[in-house]
């Protein structure tokens, strides 16, 4: 396993990624740029650069090394809710035959937000979005008529109590 590590003019260690491995390590200023664009994606630059200790031309480096090393996205989040969509729900899926040609149908259906391969009771979870529960029943007509779906199971979302994007940088 090699070991590529980038380094700032200071010596301080900015992304490490171990090639053959699917994570980056990240250190403690790249962590703080993250959550500087969790609490908004429109913060500049020289803003961030201020917040973290570095000048505006390392942030936009830093930024660009993460974006290319697929450790993180900037994109706008919307809310269903103010959107017309005020029904959302978990699906769990059982399934027969091959998983991941399942869980690619169901990734191309435009509803469909979120498509999981898990392991327990259900083999896959897709995260519907739908304008009303007439909407969610034809969904679920469609899921079920996928080849190689077995059977479904709606959880319906009544409130949301917790919703977060900050993962890796605690």
């Amino acid at each position: 396993m090699v070991v590529r590590q980038q380094e700032s003019g200071n010596g301080s260690r900015r992304v490490t990624v171990r090639e053959g491995s699917s994570h980056a390590l990240l250190d403690d200023v790249a962590k703080q740029i993250i959550e500087q664009l969790q609490e908004d994606g429109r913060r500049p630059y020289a803003t961030i650069g201020k917040a973290v200790g570095l000048s505006e031309a390392a942030v936009r480096q830093r930024v660009q090394r993460l974006l290319d090393a697929g450790v993180m996205q900037i994109v706008a989040v919307t809310d269903p809710l103010q959107l017309g969509f005020p029904r959302q729900a978990m699906v769990g899926l059982r399934t027969d035959g091959d998983l991941e040609a399942v869980a690619d149908r169901l990734a191309d259906i435009d509803e469909i937000d979120y498509v999981v391969i898990t392991a327990g009771s259900f083999d896959l979870l897709a995260e519907v979005v739908c304008r009303n529960d007439a909407h969610l029943l034809e969904i679920l007509q469609r899921l079920r008529a996928v080849p190689g779906v077995l059977a479904t199971e709606a959880f319906v979302y009544l409130k949301l109590r917790k919703q977060t994007y900050t993962w890796g940088t605690a």
